[in-house]
Parts: structure tokens; sequence; C-alpha cells
């Protein structure tokens, strides 16, 4: 379409994505290819579907599209043709389908409503846009009207309306007062979704008179008001009293006092409502109740649960919140308000529905005529979308006939197309909700083939290596590709060789015999090319002589070989490592070309050295070690240190020079390296040594400078190897003459103190560097960048000087200068300084939290201007502290945490978040002077975590079968705990593990019974808790199931034994054994002075225990179960195992055991006891896991029976 009316803009250049595409030919990402083939129209960029517009500014409409010829541009308006060249507000930007409607010179943006739609065509077909509607933004005023005051008794429910004027888009809306600030919110006050105010119960200090509801415009950037509302609430007293003052004294008046009332809902009203929302929005649901106590609101979901990680709740858990709602979404939601007198409860039918979403979109297909291909438009949504085609932006059934096509529901199927077939077609899904439009052009091409890869292009590689040799090409249709040898040969065929698809001809292994002209030809029925490329082989790189392992002596000296031999067309780097990193940076380590030398071995040279070789193509590498070992003891030789020179000499005397001259002393053994000359100043510093100079050992004699104003003494100290001489007697004193200062004082700076001032301070001269009497310093300074004359001042010998009276933090030239009696030093050179620092004006913007994962979080924030830092700005600190736990909810004392980030940076990493939580932050920019002020709190949470393991889990009641579990919530969860991981198995006498049973727990349960158990048998239990990202640490006890000794004593009963004659005969020796065994260890036991077992049983004596009985054998409390019908209770002592893994020998264990040793004092299989009584004191403790019981002598007789 040809445009009278355009506004200037740069030629877009046009790169065709050709790559993207799902099409029967692959396109080559080659510029100048792409740049040559014809493409169908493809929109890249348009305006969204609903366009609210401001009513004050020009409009304007996005249009962009690619193809090849450049698209036309076309519009529609309300479905018919939009002629811009008749409208001088209306202009289209060049090579764009752009529309700019102008708005502020004179246009008015209501009458341009409407909507919208862009064609854009060319020689290959037509693309269109959205339905683009176009609304501009309102924000009408609020409507006048006349608020009564509201006069309420205290504790009775109240809803101040705000009924916002109807705006586009509708209004933020609030509460506020007169002095703009927020009106206080919280359980018993807070504010609807519809705006509405809502007291759940009010109290005196709600009365006031400026309850203001405010609707914010945020397209329009206008707020509007509405009336002040009053609120007057009578308290129980103040109504009393002012009844009283009304009555005679013959009335008589009861005052009720403020009663407690049951929760009813305020909204939404009834038992009983319905809401419809669209999957991918937000669902808000809205419970708010009236009632004294202020009810409490909980939120649940009729048969099944609350979405983890997509629920949250607002406004004091009034506003049921779930993001990215789904169609699982749908069901009943009830809300329960809840106080000390009663419930109410109301259930919201929720139901999601669906705009239409693709499943699969359709996709642009190139092909080449004679081709077949499919376009496919598939989309899903609530209801089921309708699915229709267009051709070129028309209807498919109106389009002009194609006979390659055929429309099958939500398929194009092509075949066999021609170039005439290209296209553009697209797919509108759509349904009561929304829809859903696709552009997808068919573009089908016939192109003779081109080679893309360059011409007489080089390969060179080494031998016995793959050959990968280019011809990337592209024709329509697909070209076919052959490869020759020389320019001649025959075609290349056979296993040899390896053809890609690409084009690429691969020869596995390349020999010498390979090197050649190699020819690629490419040909379709449109045409022929073809192309050359060269092969070369080259030799292999080798080490022929490799470094070997090498053992040497220390300060020593070790060489390396590494020959190498390479392809004369290479040119080889040789590198050498030690321990896989580079050398040393040593001179004692000498690289050759062929070697690596190192001189004066040291012990630190010990380890690998590897010699790496280097070419274009290729890389080889040897390594040995390096070992160092202690040299060969030699004779001792005496080593010391050197005499002290001697006979000092001054010749020579000038001013500032003076020749010294010493003898040396011994050097006992070990040459002197050096000497070292030092100077007494005797009228500045008497009695301190300075050092002044140092000369090789060689050397004698020394020239040395001298100052003025100084009397000099010089001494000389020897060194060698071994250490320091004695320093030689002084030498005669020399005093030189009085001079002006050489030098000016050195560090000179200026930094301020406090907001309005300078301090310059210095490092004062040394005595000798006064050059005589009457030091004092010249300070001079002058505010930089400004044409100002130098302020100077002269001060006594001090080192520091303040200027008072300057502006805040502003840069300033500074020198100091030395004068003495004699004159001025040389001109000082200028350093900048800076006035007094203040603290810092603004607080850092833009404040941005990126959480990384569940305890790290990266936060970004604008930098400040530099002129509000008032200072050197030393960086950034970040306060950052927790609030609270998502998953508890709990506030706890706020620790404040801070990260401090160094100069001019602009972000930072907050490690150590705990999971599940929520945090505030914020940022301020810190100078010398101290912090500046803080930015606004930022908020922000992290994700779930796994949690902490249980915080506990006891194992109580065993019984023949069953054992109850009890455990405690883990004491951080990280998130909302979906279960509980049980796992246990049974543990036998020889520690083997039995079978591991698995039980998930819901995460609300905290006990649990484990029933059909093994008697007496030992478990293991695992319990670990889970949230929705995994599962956490586990924690393990072990507990037994009770022994059934009755069901024993029934089983031994069974199999009537007991009238044997043999069985009678060899329990009476067992007996009998016992019986002698006992009288021993008795006997025993009193020689060797102990007391006797009875006396011990009545030192240790329990109520609870029996004494053994003789007429039924039983041992105290560990008796039949049967003899026990009245309670049936499990053994108290020995039967169970702590939970703290040991086993405590407890009195009522019995006497056997405590007489003796726990792995001495046990029975044999036939019934006797081994081992001896001994009279140790000290009990060795009973593993964990050595038995399900305590030693005992229930023990013996188990084994016994």
């Amino acid at each position: 379409m040809m445009k009278k009316k355009s506004i200037p803009a740069s030629k877009p250049f046009l790169i065709l994505f050709l790559c993207q595409m799902i099409s029967a030919l692959d396109v080559p990402l080659d510029s100048k290819l792409l740049e040559e083939l014809s493409q169908p129209p493809t929109i890249t960029h348009q305006s969204p579907k609903d366009y609210i517009v401001d009513p004050r500014e020009n409009i304007v409409i996005q249009c962009e599209a690619k193809g090849k010829p450049p698209p036309s541009f076309s519009w529609t308006r309300n479905g018919t043709h939009f002629d811009i060249d008749k409208d001088a507000q209306v202009t289209m930007k060049p090579n764009s389908g752009t529309l700019v409607i102008n708005i502020m010179n004179g246009g008015k943006a209501e009458a341009y409503e409407g909507v919208y739609q862009c064609t854009a065509r060319n020689e290959r077909g037509a693309a269109i846009s959205n339905n683009i509607v176009i609304r501009p933004s309102r924000s009408p005023l609020w409507t006048k009207e006349k608020l009564e005051p509201h006069q309420v008794r205290e504790g009775d429910s109240l809803v101040l309306h705000c009924r916002p004027p109807v705006g586009l888009p509708p209004p933020i809306i609030f509460w506020m007062d007169n002095a703009f600030q927020r009106l206080p919110q919280s359980e018993r006050v807070s504010q609807g979704l519809n705006g509405d105010l809502y007291f759940s119960n009010v109290q005196p200090e709600d009365t006031r008179e400026d309850y203001i509801c405010y609707a914010r415009f945020n397209h329009t950037q206008t707020i509007q008001q509405k009336q002040p509302i009053s609120v007057k609430v009578f308290s129980l007293d103040s109504l009393n009293d002012t009844i009283a003052a009304n009555l005679s004294d013959t009335d008589i008046y009861g005052a009720k006092p403020v009663t407690e009332r049951q929760p009813v809902l305020l909204t939404p009203t009834g038992s009983t409502s319905t809401k419809v929302e669209l999957r991918g929005n937000v669902l808000l649901l809205e419970c708010i109740a009236a009632g004294l106590p202020t009810p409490v609101i909980r939120w649940i979901k009729e048969g099944g649960e609350l979405p983890a990680n997509r629920t949250f709740f607002e406004n004091f858990k009034k506003t049921l919140k779930i993001i990215d709602v789904s169609e699982a979404d749908s069901g009943n939601y009830k809300c329960i308000a809840r106080n000390t007198l009663g419930s109410v409860h109301h259930v919201i039918s929720v139901t999601v529905k669906a705009a239409p979403y693709w499943i699969t979109a359709p996709r642009n297909l190139v092909l080449s005529p004679g081709e077949d291909g499919t376009l496919i438009c598939r989309a899903n949504g609530n209801p089921k979308p309708s699915i229709s085609w267009l051709a070129n932006g028309v209807p498919i059934a109106i389009a002009p006939e194609d006979p390659s096509r055929k429309v099958d529901g939500d398929t194009i199927i092509f075949s066999h197309v021609q170039e005439r077939s290209s296209a553009v077609y697209q797919c509108n899904a759509s349904n009561e909700y929304g829809y859903l439009l696709a552009n997808a052009f068919v573009n089908v091409l016939a192109e003779p083939p081109r080679i893309l890869t360059p011409a007489n292009k080089l390969y060179q590689v080494i031998a016995d290596s793959p050959a990968l040799l280019d011809c990337a090409y592209f024709g329509s249709p697909k070209p076919e590709i052959e490869w020759f040898k020389g320019v001649k040969g025959s075609i290349l065929r056979g296993n040899e060789y390896v053809f890609h698809d690409n084009g690429t001809l691969e020869i596995p292994v390349a020999q010498k015999d390979s090197t050649g002209t190699y020819t690629c030809v490419a040909r379709n029925e449109l045409g022929k090319i073809q192309n050359e490329v060269h092969l070369e082989i080259k030799d292999p790189t080798m080490i022929i002589k490799q470094p070997e392992y090498k053992v040497v002596q220390r300060y020593g000296q070790v060489s390396f070989e590494c020959i190498i031999k390479h392809d004369s067309t290479l040119l080889p780097t040789v590198i050498w490592l030690k321990d896989n990193d580079e050398l040393p940076d040593d001179e004692r380590f000498l690289v050759g070309k062929d070697n690596l030398t190192i001189m004066n071995v040291t012990d630190k040279d010990d380890g690998t050295y590897t010699c790496i070789v280097n070419t274009t193509l290729d890389s080889v590498s040897a390594s040995a070690v390096l070992t160092v070992v202690a040299a060969p003891p030699t004779p001792a030789i005496i080593y010391a240190r050197p005499n002290p020179p001697f006979d000092l000499e001054l010749t020579g005397q000038l001013e500032r020079s003076i020749e010294l001259s010493w003898i040396p002393g011994d050097e006992n053994n070990s040459p002197i390296t050096h000497f070292v000359i030092e100077y007494e100043d005797g009228l500045h510093e008497p009695g301190v040594w300075h050092y002044q100079t140092e000369v090789p050992g060689t050397q004698t004699t020394v020239q040395l400078k001298l100052s003025p104003y100084v009397n000099y003494s010089f001494r000389v100290v020897a060194v060698n190897k071994i250490g320091r001489s004695q320093p030689s007697e002084p030498s005669e004193q020399y005093l030189t003459k009085s001079a002006s200062p050489d030098e000016n004082p050195a560090n000179v700076q200026g930094i301020g103190s406090e907001p309005d001032n300078l301090v310059i301070t210095w490092e004062s001269l040394k005595g000798f560097q006064s050059n005589g009497p009457g030091l004092q310093y010249k300070v001079s300074w002058r505010q930089k960048d400004v044409d100002d004359e130098w302020t100077s001042v002269i001060v006594a010998n001090v080192s520091k000087y303040i200027v008072s009276g300057t502006p805040t933090f502003v840069p300033y030239e500074i020198k100091v200068q030395a004068l003495n009696d004699l004159g001025y030093a040389p001109e000082p050179s200028e350093v900048i300084g800076h006035s007094g620092e203040d603290l810092p004006m603004v607080a850092p913007g833009n404040v941005q939290v990126h959480v990384i994962n569940s305890t790290l979080a990266k936060v970004h924030w604008d930098p400040v201007p530099l002129k509000t830092v008032r200072g050197h700005l030393q960086g950034y600190k970040v306060y950052y502290w927790k609030v609270q736990s998502l998953s508890r909810r709990s506030r706890r004392h706020v620790e404040k945490k801070i990260l401090t980030f160094r100069g001019n940076k602009t972000f930072g990493m907050l490690p150590g978040l705990e999971p599940y939580s929520s945090y505030k932050l914020n940022v301020r920019v810190v100078n010398g002077k101290g912090e500046g002020p803080a930015s606004p709190d930022k908020v922000f949470k992290t994700p779930e975590g796994v949690p902490s393991s249980p915080s506990y889990l006891k194992i109580t009641n065993p019984t023949l079968d069953s054992l109850t579990l009890e455990w405690g919530s883990p004491t951080h969860p990280n998130g909302v705990l979906t279960s509980y991981i049980l796992k246990f198995q049974p543990i036998n006498n020889t520690h083997e593990l039995g079978p591991l049973v698995e039980i998930r727990i819901p995460a609300n349960e905290s006990s649990l019974i484990l029933k059909n158990l093994n008697y007496s048998t030992r478990y293991k239990f695992y319990f670990n808790a889970q949230t929705s990202v995994g599962s956490g640490s586990q924690i393990t006890e072990e507990a037994v199931t009770i022994m059934d000794e009755g069901k024993m004593a029934m089983a031994s009963r069974q199999v009537d034994i007991a009238t044997q004659g043999w069985f009678i005969g060899l329990m009476c020796a067992v007996a009998l054994l016992i019986l002698i065994l006992l009288i021993v260890c008795f006997i025993r036991r009193n020689k060797g002075g102990k007391y006797p077992v009875k006396e011990k049983e009545d030192a240790h004596a329990d109520p609870e225990i029996q004494p053994m009985k003789e007429d039924d054998g039983t041992f105290g409390e560990y008796r039949s179960l049967e003899s026990d019908a009245e309670d049936h209770k499990p053994l108290k002592k020995g039967s169970r195992t702590p939970s703290d893994r040991t086993v405590k020998k407890e009195d009522s264990d019995d006497s056997l055991v405590d007489y003796g040793e726990g792995v001495n004092g046990q029975f044999n299989e036939d019934g006797s006891f081994i081992g001896q009584y001994s009279g140790k004191k000290e009990k060795e403790p009973a593993e964990g896991n050595e038995s399900s019981e305590a030693p005992s002598p229930v023990n013996a007789m188990n084994s016994f029976v």
C-alpha cells in the first residue's frame, strides 16, 4: 500500500530466520543465502489484544513484519478497510505497519475506539495480526452523595462502603485519613476485595471523622477521593452517663454489658456461593466475619488439599489466594470463622474454565516443488475451542482453491505442492473466553544447488586421524551430493569413507596417500555445481627421547631431556610443567631446546616434571619424577660470624661528603659478603645508630654523602652467611655546616575531620633533615578547579594544621614547604585533599531481589549519584533480617544481619538464608563519615527446602505384637510438611537385618501404633519428614516387643515329653549340676571375704521385686504371664532397651549378673552356668545390639526351657 504520509525511520535490515522452521528443507545459517531466498510475510511484533491507551498521549498501534520481498501493510477498523489517507491525524511509519494516531494535536482518543487488525502482504502471501481492541482509559469523578455519620455501640459490627466510580481499568482502592496516613488494619478491621472497610466489632478507639476512601487510576496517574465518613462509637460507660443525666431519681435503668457474639459472615452472604475463574489466573476467595471476640478465619478444600506452593493467605487469612489455577483447582472451598462462642462457615463452589491454549501451534513449512507436508493446529480449553482456518487472511472456505491443499479438521494436508502453493495460513482457536490466532506460511522454493563451503579450502590432518571435508550446500529440491578425488577421478565409494547428510566427507583413518584434491558435486533437477577442497596429511609429533626418573643430592644439578620428532612443515612449541603447573619463576631453572636443567637443587624442587609439545594439529607429553636427597656427610668445619672491622679512618672531608676506610676482621671460614655502614647524629639523636649504606665484602673504602647541620660518627658491621659481626668502634666525629632544607615533608594529606574543615597533616622532617636551626613549615591551600589565590600560613615545627569554614567535601590543592633560619626548601609538589565528609543524603533506589534458591538470594540496586554521597564512596551495606517462617507463621526476635560491598558495586549475594521464610532488607550507601538513609524495606520470600530431622522419636507401650511410636515435628520444617516416612526391619541375635517395611504417614499425625509384630523381637526404625522439595535427614531408634512366656510354656506342655523317663532323668541331672555350681560359688565367695548373695539382694532391695519362690521356681516378678491374669503387665525390668541404646543393669536384674561380669555370667545351651564369680567391682556395659533383652536369670530360664 502506498502511503503519502509517513514518519521518518531507518530502513530495517531483513533477516530471514528460516532456521527456526519445521520443514522438509534445512536452510543453512548463511547470511548471503538468507538475503536471496523469497519468504512470505511473518508478523514479528504487534500491540496487545486488549490495548488500553492514555487519552492524553498519541496512540501507537504496533505492527511489524518481515518477508522477501518486503511486505506492504494495510489496516481494518471494526471489520472494514481503514483508509489512513483520509484521516489527517493518522500516519504509518515507513517500511512498517505501525500506526501513529496524533492525539496531542487536537485529536480525541474516544473517536478512535474500536477493533483494529493489520495485514502484511507480499507476492507470496499475507499475514494478519490479532484483533487489537483500542480503548482509552477512564478515571471518572466520584458522584456526590450526602454521608450520614455512623453511630455504633461498642462491640457491634460495621461496614463502611466505598463504592468507587467505574473506571478503565478498575482503580486501586485504599483507606486513609486527613493526614494521608493509611488507616491501620488488623484481624478486627480490614479492607475487602470490593474496597469496603469491615469492622468485625467496633471499639472506642475507632471513633474518628476522617475515614476516607481513595481510588487510584494508574493509567492516568490520578487519585479520586470520597467524602470523609464519620464514625462515633458509644462505649457502655458513656452511654450510662448520658442516660442517667436525663433520668429522675425515681427512674430505674439497668445498662446491658457489652455482650460477646458468635461469628456472623459479613461477606459473602448465605451459606454457599459460586465463583468462576480462568486457567492461569489468580483465584481470590474472601470471607469476612463479625463477632466478639474477633473471629479467626480458616480455609479448607472439601475432599482435597490446598495446592502446595501456590496457596497464599492475605488480609489476615480472610483472603485465600491461589496463583496459576488449573482445572484441578475446581471444587468446594470452605471458610470457617470461629471464636470462643462458636463458628460459622461458607462454601464457595469454584469452577475453573480455560481460554484456548496451544497444544501444537502451526509452524512454518518450507517445501520443494512436488513434496508433501502438513500444518497442524491443536489447542485446548474449557469449553473445547473450535478450530477455523484462513488462507492469506481469508476464510479458507472462500479462499482461492489450491488442488494441493486438503483441510482435515485441525490439519491441512499438502500433496505435490508447486510454487503457486506458497501462502500464509492462519489458525484461529476460540471459545467463549477468548481466542488464539497463529500465522504459519508454506513456502515452496525452487532453487538450483549452491555450495556454501569456500572454494579451495585447505584441510590439514595428522596421519591415522579422522579427516572431515565440508561441503555445505542448499537447493530446492534437495540436491544429491557426490565426492570425487582428483579432477578426473572416479566417484568415492566404499567402507573407507563416511558420507554425512550435511554433505561432509569423512575419512575415518587418513593416511599419507589420502593427500590430494577432493571435488564435491551438488545437483538437482534445476542445475549442478561443484567445489574443490585440498587435504594434506602430516606426520605425527613424537617424543623420541623422554625425560627419565632422577635422584639428585641437595644443592646438586639435574637435567631432563625431551627430544622430539615432528613434521617439517609444522612449528612445535615445548612447554615444561612442574606438578601440572607452571615452572617456578626462578633463575635456577634453565629451559633449553631439548632439555630442562635445574641448578642448585633444593628440597622444594622435588616433584613431577612434564614436557608438553604442541603443534597446530596435535599435542604429546611425557613426564618424569625428581627425588631430592640429602648430600653425604663431610668433615666438620667450624663456621662463625666474622670479627668486627677496626682502624676506621675519615679522609677527604667536604661539606656534603667524606671518605671512610677500615680494616676487615677475621672471616671465620665463611667469606664476608658485604659491609654495613651506620652513622650516629650526636647533635639531634645521640646514642641512636642509623643505616647509611652497604658495600660488597671485597671493598674497604666508601665515599659517604652527608647532610648539613649533623654531627656524624660512623661504624662498620661485617656480614657473612652465618650472620653479622659485632659493630666496630666508632670513628671520630665530623660536624657539617648549616644550610637551607633540601627536602620538604613527606606524606602530605588533606582530610577533613568535620563537614566544615580541612585537616592538613604531614610527616615532620627528622633532625638531620632540617639542615639547620629554626625549622618551620609554610602550609598553603586553595580550592581546586576554582580560580582562587593560595592561602598560606607559617607554623612551628608541628605536623598538623586545621583550616576551618570549608564547604563539605570539596577538593583542595595543598602543599607544605620546609624552611629554617637559612632559607626555604625547594618548591614542594601539590597534593589533592578533601574537606570533611558528611553523611550521604539519599538511599539507593530500585532495590530488587532475585531469589536463587532456598538459602541464597541476589540483591540489586541502582547506585546513588556521587554528588549526594558527600564523601569518599566506601561501598554499600545491605541490612537483612528474617520476618517470619512461612511454615510456622510465628514471629521472633529480629536479628538483623549486615553485608558490606566495597566500592561502587550494585549487587551482592545474601547467603545463609533459611528456607520457606519471609525476609526484609534495605540498602544504605556508606562513606567515610558513616551510613546514609536506608532504602524502603524490600520483602522477599525463600522457597521451600528439605526439612530437618524430626525433633524426637519415642517408642512406648511395647506389647506382644505392637509398639507405639510418638514423634515431634522437625525443628526446622523449611516448608509445608507433606508426610512422614517410617521404615523398620527386625534384627536377629546375630545382628542381621530382616526385610525393610516402609509406611507413609500424613503430616498432621504425631503418633502411630504398629501392630502384627513378632513377639520378643528387636526392631530398628528409620524416621524422617518430607516436604514437596524432598526428604529430610532421618533419625533412628530401636525397640523390642515383649516375650510371651505363657505361649512358650504352653508349647512345652503340648510336646508331652514330661512323662518320658529320659527327660525326667536329664532334668534331674541338670538341676543337680546347677545346685553343685551354686554351692561352689557361694563357698568361694565367702572365702574371698565377700558378702553372701542374700545380703547383696537385701542391700539392693526393691519393694516391687518379690523373693525367689521355691514352690514354682520363678524369679521375683519375672513370672509367667498366665499366672498374672489380672493385668497381663509386661516385664518391667530388663526386658526393654532404653532409647539411649544402652542396657541398664538395675538392681532388679537379680544378683547373678551383679556378682560377675556381664559377658562371663551366662548359661550354656544345656542350662549349665559357665564362668566364675569374680570379685571385680566394675561392670562392663552391655552392647545395645547384643540381645533383645538385658542379661538376667530369665534368660537362663528361657534357655533352660
